[in-house]
């Protein structure tokens, strides 16, 4: 068969109308129906959403409070909450709490006279007014200014009127020491005076006698089983408990500790571990699921707790929470947070998460990752929705596929966001082991994204090239096509394969029935034709027609 022939006989098989002149051999490369792109991968997007707030062990306050609207008394409140315990008496009625542990100076005063004892035990009268103690332990003892130097550790006992430490009063004593070149300042108190400064920090005032009364056992308890040894018992923050002093006291609360006065919860006859939080989201937790390595202890074990739907916190989230951050402050290899794995108590605590990361994976316990994210809870749930475009751009008429991970969700919605529109929903996606798919044919470039109670993963956008198809006359001199859609104006370019880059040949613009032509020297090479349209279409692309 001559050149001629065979020329023909390409033509036809590809369709092209006309035949080769003598001499030029013309041969089509296909192109895949998706151009030849980088794959678009989206980042994860991790949600959050939880119950409760605070560790979730022993007492919930706002269940607490209401049960006590509901009638009950503080010591069947106790027994709720740990479990198998029993009310009993206190055998000590003094604690020594830490105000100051390392203070440049300590401004103690009174509106009445006070007393100052030295270390050697003797009695010193002050008069009403400011004391301004450095580490040199110097007051002024008499009517003159001059300061004298006393042996320490310093007792402040107050006269008719309480002793302040700054701006604020306290009951009981205050003891100045040395420590170095600081000073440590501590309030011996006594145990019931304590917690008329501590009941009222941890539990608002209004609420009812019985949940303050409540409180009060467990704070009375947990007070006495956890005592420091050696130089104070008790911290005032939340090392121990909150302590505000007299200006926190309010006189609800002051009645509920002084009607429980005494009052501890014991286990077995030893001292309960009486820990106590906010809000418990509706149950509370076993101790070993919030701190794996406690012992057990039959008494602080999960209860239900109905009540706690008045509080703000039974319910948070979700917040929302990039790949790249998530890596950063849980130190997951790789940069980023692809996927995860948790490890959740019957309670709904979680004991662990494992986050796969792209260098590896790395496992926390709830309570850290609680700490990392900064969450209410370890009763928590993880979400994950990513979304991603395997295909690249999409040409006008073919199917596109998305693919992604719906991790910890119940339903996934796909939206939709066509170039220049508004999202609306694109149909409901069926998550199998955590994996969703779907097949799309997009008319223009555009927007996807997964929807799950609100939340949304990150937008994937699928650029639509138009279609475009090139053929040469039969003249030899000649390219035509057609662009689909219809781009009316669009610039076309014609670009021959030279030195390995493509370089325009000729130019022309799409005509108003969606076809193109150009004049140009078919000599042999490699030809495409690149329709540059905007409005929401990315580049298209011809196959190329090789020329012989």
């Amino acid at each position: 068969m001559d050149v001629t022939k065979l020329a023909a006989t390409i033509l036809a098989a590809l369709g092209l109308a006309g035949s080769a002149p003598a001499g030029h051999v013309y041969h089509e490369t296909k192109r895949p129906a998706a151009h030849r792109t980088h794959r678009v991968q989206s980042l994860a997007s991790i949600f959050v959403a939880g119950h409760g707030w605070g560790h979730g062990i022993g007492l919930a306050q706002y269940g607490a409070y209401g049960y006590a609207l509901h009638g009950w008394t503080y010591d069947k409140i106790v027994a709720h909450y740990y479990p198998g315990t029993t009310l009993g008496k206190s055998d000590l009625n003094r604690v020594r709490v830490l105000l100051a542990p390392q203070a440049k100076q300590a401004v103690i005063s009174s509106a009445s006279q006070f007393v100052v004892r030295d270390g050697k035990g003797k009695k010193h009268k002050l008069r009403a007014g400011v004391q301004a103690i450095g580490p040199g332990l110097k007051l002024k003892l008499g009517a003159g200014k001059k300061l004298r130097a006393l042996q320490g550790p310093l007792l402040f006992s107050p006269g008719s009127g309480p002793l302040s430490l700054g701006s604020r009063a306290y009951r009981g004593a205050l003891r100045v020491k040395r420590v170095g070149s600081r000073l440590q300042v501590v309030n011996v108190v006594g145990l019931e005076p304590y917690l008329w400064g501590v009941v009222p920090s941890e539990m608002p005032q209004r609420w009812p006698t019985e949940a303050l009364a409540a409180q009060a056992v467990c704070a009375r308890s947990y007070a006495l089983s956890h005592l420091h040894k050696g130089d104070f018992d008790l911290y005032s923050d939340t090392r121990s408990q909150v302590y505000g002093g007299i200006a926190a006291e309010a006189q609800s609360a002051t009645d509920a500790v002084n009607e429980t006065a005494g009052d501890v919860a014991l286990y077995n006859g030893e001292l309960a571990d009486t820990f106590f939080f906010s809000s418990s989201g509706g149950k509370t937790a076993n101790v070993q699921d919030v701190w794996p390595g406690s012992p057990p202890a039959p008494y602080l074990v999960s209860v239900p707790d109905p009540y706690d739907t008045l509080s703000p916190y039974h319910d948070w989230g979700p917040l929302r929470f990039g790949a790249s951050t998530l890596a950063k402050r849980l130190h997951v290899p790789g940069g980023r947070v692809s996927d995860f794995r948790a490890n959740v108590a019957s309670s709904g605590r979680v004991r662990s998460v494992t986050f796969v990361g792209a260098g590896g994976e790395r496992t926390a316990t709830g309570a850290a990752v609680r700490t990392a994210l900064g969450l209410r809870s370890t009763w928590f749930h993880l979400g994950l929705l990513s979304l991603s475009n395997p295909n690249g751009t999409v040409v006008y008429g073919s199917p596109g596929t998305l693919s992604g991970v719906a991790r910890g969700v119940s339903r996934v919605n796909l939206e939709s966001r066509a170039y220049g529109g508004a999202w609306k929903r694109a149909g409901r996606l069926t998550a199998r082991d955590g994996v969703v798919s779907a097949t799309v044919r997009p008319r223009l470039t555009t927007d996807y994204r997964l929807e799950s109670g609100g939340f949304r993963s990150t937008t994937v956008r699928v650029p639509v090239a138009p279609l475009v198809q090139l053929s040469a006359g039969s003249d030899g001199v000649s390219i035509s096509g057609t662009v689909r859609p219809v781009l009316a104006g669009a610039d076309v370019q014609v670009q021959r394969l030279a030195s390995g880059a493509w370089e325009t040949a000729a130019q022309t613009t799409v005509g108003s029935d969606g076809s193109y032509s150009v004049t140009l020297d078919l000599t042999s090479g490699s030809y495409r034709a690149r329709v540059t349209a905007g409005h929401g279409f990315a580049i298209g692309i011809s196959d190329t027609l090789v020329v012989q």
